[in-house]
């Protein structure tokens, strides 16, 4: 049974529930039973679920699916223009875009109307010790204003991942150029500023003696 199917059955039950609940509060004050205030807050709240079930059941929209998409879970949203979800790298090559239509067809957040949503899947590989590079494997255009996905061409997705690589070659040769520069300042020698002023002070002596 799906969610829709759950929420108009349990609509339903609350409703007739309540309706008789309330008959027998009516009845409760007649007689004047002892439960009855009891049962006036108890139809209430009968009524109450069954008005929240059906405004849930009005606003709820099922996910959409597509043939071949995979699960692909977001590790960066925010909120606005830009959505990541991060695959592992072995990532069959026929599921992105699938994959990317799904995920660009269930976007969350009402803050996006009107935006261009770039959505990107991605997996990360080693490129150094301390030192990981995402790697784009798809990228779609979301337009929330019109409701419809672009997805991105293969020479985007290869211009975007050239540059990425060299920002992160030069991001590790500037901590390789910190480390050398801090190992060579370690292993260079220390003079100590007393023992170069005592030294300073003998020489005019020894000149004397000469």
């Amino acid at each position: 049974m799906s969610i829709s199917q759950l929420l108009q059955e349990a609509t339903i039950w609350l409703a007739w529930s309540g309706l008789g609940l309330g008959l027998i509060t009516i009845l409760a004050f007649l007689f004047n039973w002892g439960i009855k205030f009891r049962l006036v807050g108890t139809a209430i709240f009968t009524l109450l679920l069954s008005g929240s079930c059906w405004a849930f059941n009005e606003s709820y929209t099922p996910p959409r699916t597509f043939e071949g998409a995979m699960y692909t879970p977001v590790v960066y949203d925010n909120g606005g223009n830009l959505v990541v979800a991060q695959v592992e790298a072995d990532f069959p090559a026929e599921a992105i875009e699938p994959s990317l239509q799904q995920l660009s067809e269930n976007l969350k957040g009402g803050g996006r109307n009107g935006e261009e949503i770039t959505v990107r899947i991605r997996k990360v590989e080693d490129h150094s010790p301390g030192i990981s590079t995402p790697i784009i494997l798809g990228e779609a255009i979301r337009d929330s204003l019109t409701n419809t996905t672009t997805i991105q061409p293969k020479e985007r997705i290869s211009e975007i991942n050239r540059v990425n690589k060299i920002e992160i070659t030069n991001a590790a040769n500037e901590i390789e150029d910190i480390e050398i520069s801090q190992e060579a300042k370690d292993q260079s020698p220390e003079i100590l500023p007393n023992e170069t002023n005592e030294e300073s002070a003998e020489l005019p002596e020894l000149l004397k003696i000469t």
